[in-house]
């Protein structure tokens, strides 16, 4: 009878999906700094910061496989098929991503794709976005005075539409967190309005939250689209919308231009 292929084991071979978290370095767990160290090859991702690859060890090959806004270096696809081609070379490889793998980091599907074909992994999880830029902005996801629970969602609107669950995005008493949301921030404070939100409700936007040049820029679903234009915000930038952000000025301790003193 003829061996399934699925389920044949890699010879030496193993793929670590590793979370990068949302950019300051020391935001990495030991798990990850230790595999970015002994690791053959390393294949990354736009949001990875240089920071974080200066854990990287001199020996090991990079490989950039990085995504922006309708530019990408590989598709998934060939994302997919070149990790499992190194790890059947018989190569340690550390699949490298922003944030959490398995929140909006497509890890799910790499997964899939190494059990299918027979490949050894691991996943180490990350600090993602939605935790360590709320927490850098000073802005609670959840607060019993403002919001009992917390939503993440992507905001990549499908060929230019509004193919979000708007209802389910006006709930009061709740915090919602925008992935990749840049783009379509005037469409979506536009159909939040028309779903039931009120205009006064307050959004915050993120630039590069947790690195040296983060910026924040507050304001409402009403104004919030000209705020943003004014800043001239690039991405990567996370969107929080929801009460808890009006704790943004007493509760904003991360100044990038501040002086840091380390713990000793």
């Amino acid at each position: 009878m003829k061996a399934d292929v699925k389920h044949l084991p890699s010879e030496g071979g193993r793929v670590y999906l590793v979370g990068a978290g949302p950019g300051d370095p020391e935001l990495l767990t030991l798990r990850a700094v230790r595999l970015l160290q002994k690791a053959d090859v390393i294949v990354y991702d736009n949001l990875v910061s240089p920071g974080v690859l200066e854990f990287v060890s001199p020996a090991a090959e990079r490989i950039y496989a990085g995504k922006r806004r309708n530019e990408h270096t590989l598709r998934q696809e060939q994302i997919n098929a070149l990790i499992v081609k190194l790890a059947r070379e018989g190569k340690q490889v550390v699949r490298l991503k922003g944030g959490d793998p398995f929140i909006f980091g497509r890890g799910g599907e790499e997964m899939q794709t190494l059990a299918a074909s027979g490949v050894a992994f691991e996943v180490v999880p990350g600090v993602t976005a939605a935790s360590g830029v709320s927490s850098y902005s000073g802005i609670p996801l959840t607060h019993r005075d403002y919001a009992q629970c917390c939503m993440f969602v992507t905001g990549h609107l499908k060929d230019g539409t509004a193919d979000l669950d708007w209802p389910s995005l006006v709930r009061l008493n709740q915090t919602v967190v925008i992935y990749m949301g840049l783009g379509g921030l005037p469409e979506i404070c536009r159909q939040l309005v028309a779903h039931g939100a009120s205009p006064d409700l307050p959004i915050a936007v993120v630039q590069d939250g947790s690195l040296p040049t983060q910026k924040v820029v507050t304001g409402t679903l009403a104004n919030m689209a000209e705020r943003v234009a004014q800043a001239k915000l690039k991405s990567p930038c996370l969107t929080i919308i929801g009460e808890v952000v009006k704790l943004h000025q007493e509760l904003a301790w991360f100044h990038p231009d501040a002086q840091v003193v380390a713990l000793v």
